[in-house]
Parts: C-alpha cells; structure tokens; sequence
C-alpha cells in the first residue's frame, strides 16, 4: 500500500514526465518541405510534369527554379528570395511554383546549359518563355543576389504576357 507522500511524488513524476515529453516534441524541428528554403508560405509543387498540368489548368504562369544544395550561388540567392517580400507575394499569390534539385528531362528548360540557379518561365500555353531572361550572356537565366530587381521585372512581365497573349 502507497503512502499519501509516495503517490503524490509519483504523480509528480509522471506529470513533470509528460510535460518534459511535451516541451521536447514542441522543438522538434518540422519535416523538411518542398519549400527547400525558398518560401514556406508558398505552395510548391513536386514535378515539372504537375507543374505544367496546373499551369495550364489555372491560366497560371509556371517559375521553375533550378538550385543545388550545396552550390554557394543556390544558396545566396535563395536566402535573399525568401526573405524579399515582394517575391514571395508573387510567387504565393500569382505563380505556380516548382524548385528542383536536380535536372529534369525536359531540355527545354535547359536551352543554354545545366548551370545553378537557374530560374525559367513557362505559360500556361506550356511555352518556355526564352525571351524572360536574367542579365547575363553567358548564362541566360541565372541570377545573383544583386539581381533581386530583375528578377522581379521578369516576374512581373511573365504575368503582363499571360494577359496579353492568352
């Protein structure tokens, strides 16, 4: 038989028990997400292949970003795009979005090269648009941190197209 002291000291036990058990899931980090550190406001999409069958389907232009997680480049300018609220607004709100880790089969998305970062726009109409393009010769349609504003003209004229042309 328990003593009044022995059951109240184990339900301490068990209440500072559970509450530790608590406090410990509560800083679990989440489940790494298709966001890979882009935006985890926006919703991404898995594959190319989803990717064109909602753009098409919504009437929504398509931003496919290519990136590498341990490329130095990938990961400067995704930080300065996760946290450019202008970008994310966009990309939430008037893109569907797809960011890839690795190459996909379609080689229109790579008409100048497999490089990183690279950020392409595809219409609804499925058409790479080859004429959104970054500032530099050599690589077409990578960026750099500094290029934020360009990137933002190409965000905003890849929307002025869809209206225009479709």
């Amino acid at each position: 038989m328990m003593l009044h002291s022995e059951l109240v000291l184990s339900f301490l036990i068990i209440t500072v028990s559970s509450n530790l058990a608590i406090t410990i899931r509560k800083e679990k980090r989440p489940p790494q997400t298709l966001s890979r550190g882009w935006g985890d406001d926006i919703t991404w999409i898995q594959t190319n292949e989803e990717g064109l069958f909602h753009a098409q389907k919504s009437n929504t232009p398509l931003m496919v970003i290519h990136h590498l997680e341990n490329c130095q480049y990938s990961q400067a300018l995704k930080k300065v795009c996760a946290q450019d609220e202008e970008i994310q607004e966009m990309a939430q709100n008037h893109f569907i979005m797809l960011n890839l880790i690795h190459e996909t089969s379609d080689k229109n998305l790579s008409p100048d090269g497999q490089y990183v970062p690279r950020i392409m726009f595809v219409d609804p109409s499925l058409i790479v648009r080859a004429d959104i393009t970054g500032r530099y010769s050599n690589r077409l349609y990578t960026y750099e941190p500094q290029d934020l504003p360009v990137l933002i003209e190409n965000m905003k004229k890849a929307l002025r197209l869809i209206q225009s042309e479709l």
